[in-house]
């Protein structure tokens, strides 16, 4: 059984004047049900708003969850910040702690939304309005759920947000492998960094995130890895530089799971940027990691049962 979180206020109108594919997050909905009884759906709430101002300034989290957000900062969110968008920006992060939460019971959980690294302290920037890793991983710390969490990012564009979102702050670690001279131009200093040249392909970028990885993984301890499964490394993507084919996401998925599993560490994954004219195959993509995720851990459940038998 794998558990994924999904609200109905993730499928949000496009607000005018918006590139970003609205319609993403009801495609993943409408494949991950193709799937029946192997999915068991959870539905978040509305984030506290203690838990966003814990990482973002109050100013900004009134002016989104009040829809008034000034020109500027709408401009380089890449949208208009509308009712509707400020009721789904108020969910996805709690929809992140939940999955975590969820991860916690069960292994792994997942995200049909989230993954918004860029939102900043004051502003959000480049399609994200508050950064749910971040306030999920501050509050797993504060309520005393883990003690260490650990934010592993592979969307292809720096999680900037999110590293200085979580920089300094107590049991949390933050690493993101991407294309170097992708956006943001100005990068943040996460806890470990892999900047990668463009073209990158799959085995490659595999060896390279091994590589980085393991360290990391292994000299932090974390109790929860909250993971940024961005699918724009992929080839084709609009707003990549890498060249992931199909086949090495999935392989990417593999390994993020194994090197969990066999460290005894809660994986929750959310979905993260993908791009492109064609909305339903980046649909498939996430679902794909969704599905993958879920697969390795299941496997790894029953083989550790069957190793008890």
């Amino acid at each position: 059984m794998i558990h994924v979180v999904h609200h109905p206020d993730y499928v949000t109108p496009a607000p005018a004047r918006s590139t970003y594919r609205w319609n993403k997050n009801g495609l993943i909905r409408d494949l991950l049900r193709a799937h029946g009884s192997a999915v068991a759906w959870h539905e978040p709430r509305a984030t506290p708003r203690e838990w966003l101002e814990a990482v973002h300034e109050p100013d900004y989290v009134a002016e989104v969850l009040e829809a008034r957000v000034p020109p500027l900062k709408e401009r380089r969110i890449g949208f208009p910040v509308s009712a509707a968008v400020a009721r789904r920006a108020a969910i996805v992060p709690d929809g992140t702690w939940v999955a975590a939460v969820l991860a916690l019971r069960h292994g792994f959980a997942a995200n049909t939304a989230g993954g918004s690294h860029h939102a900043l302290a004051d502003t959000g920037a480049g399609y994200c309005v508050f950064n749910d890793l971040a306030v999920a991983a501050v509050r797993l710390i504060e309520e005393g759920s883990v003690e260490r969490v650990l934010v592993v990012d592979c969307d292809v564009h720096q999680g900037d947000g999110t590293a200085a979102l979580l920089a300094g702050r107590p049991g949390i670690a933050t690493y993101s492998i991407h294309a170097d001279k992708n956006f943001p131009v100005r990068k943040a200093q996460s806890t470990l960094d892999v900047p990668l040249p463009d073209g990158v392909d799959d085995d490659q970028y595999l060896a390279t995130l091994e590589e980085t990885l393991v360290p990391l993984l292994d000299s932090f301890g974390a109790d929860l890895i909250l993971y940024q499964a961005g699918v724009d490394p992929f080839a084709g993507d609009r707003l990549g530089r890498l060249s992931l084919t199909l086949d090495g996401l999935v392989r990417r998925e593999r390994l993020i799971a194994r090197l969990a599993i066999e460290r005894g560490i809660p994986l929750a994954s959310t979905v993260g940027g993908g791009y492109g004219d064609d909305a339903l195959a980046i649909a498939e993509r996430h679902v794909t990691a969704i599905m993958t995720l879920g697969a390795a851990f299941e496997d790894a459940k029953g083989t550790a049962t069957a190793s008890k038998v």
